[in-house]
């Protein structure tokens, strides 16, 4: 069996600012501040770490409470934000050919929370397609996002998956620093804020330009053994 965990924005889909404005109302609605995150770095972060973030920048007490009401704002929000959103090329048809794969489990690895990667991808049809993952919900850093997913593949798999058999499929360098961290593979695609060449100098073990020509990923699963 092999593991493929895939990342949502910039990977899966381009949103189209769609989470960005979707917390942006919601600090206004719930916070009465205008906020500001285009002085945050956003790409491959976890909701968690981006909220904290937030707090600290305008005075906000970073409580369970705040955490819960802005999430639920944002959730709130976010469906209206997602119509400027599109599937990235290949994706559909890459989740479409693993469904039928008996050897081959699909996942989540994404910064997002759990209830906001299923309303981005529910809105495509999507989201059936994944059966576990890790998530950004209690997680600040993006390795223990990956600590996480590991632990439910372990758990789903009863122990018998080797971390060499994992592939986490994600457009920042941070996607492919968390393989690292549990010892996965790493597939980088360009289809997010950082290019071909940046992406190459964080030695990811495969890199494309997209998911519109699948095989090189593909090539590595066979359809034998364990």
């Amino acid at each position: 069996m092999h593991i493929c965990l895939f990342d949502i924005d910039g990977t899966l889909i381009a949103s189209g600012g769609a989470g960005k404005a979707a917390l942006e109302a919601a600090l206004a609605e719930e916070f009465g501040v205008l906020p500001t995150l285009d002085k945050l770095q956003l790409s491959g972060r976890t909701d968690r770490a981006i909220a904290a973030d937030l707090f600290r920048l305008h005075s906000i007490d970073d409580t369970p409470e705040n955490h819960e009401r802005l999430r639920n704002t944002y959730l709130r929000h976010l469906p209206r934000h997602l119509r400027a959103a599109r599937v990235l090329p290949g994706v559909a048809e890459l989740l479409a050919h693993l469904a039928e794969r008996p050897d081959v489990a699909v996942g989540l690895l994404t910064g997002n929370v759990r209830a906001g990667a299923k309303a981005k991808l529910g809105f495509f049809g999507l989201y059936d397609y994944f059966a576990f993952g890790g998530f950004g919900d209690h997680h600040v850093e993006r390795d223990d996002v990956a600590r996480e997913a590991l632990s439910e593949v372990q758990r789903r798999f009863n122990g018998t998956i080797r971390p060499e058999r994992i592939w986490v499929i994600g457009d920042t360098p941070l996607d492919i620093r968390c393989a690292r961290s549990i010892g996965a593979r790493a597939a980088a695609v360009a289809t997010g804020w950082h290019s071909l060449a940046e992406l190459a100098t964080h030695q990811p073990d495969l890199l494309l330009p997209d998911l519109s020509n699948p095989g090189p990923l593909l090539s590595n699963w066979q359809t034998s053994g364990n």
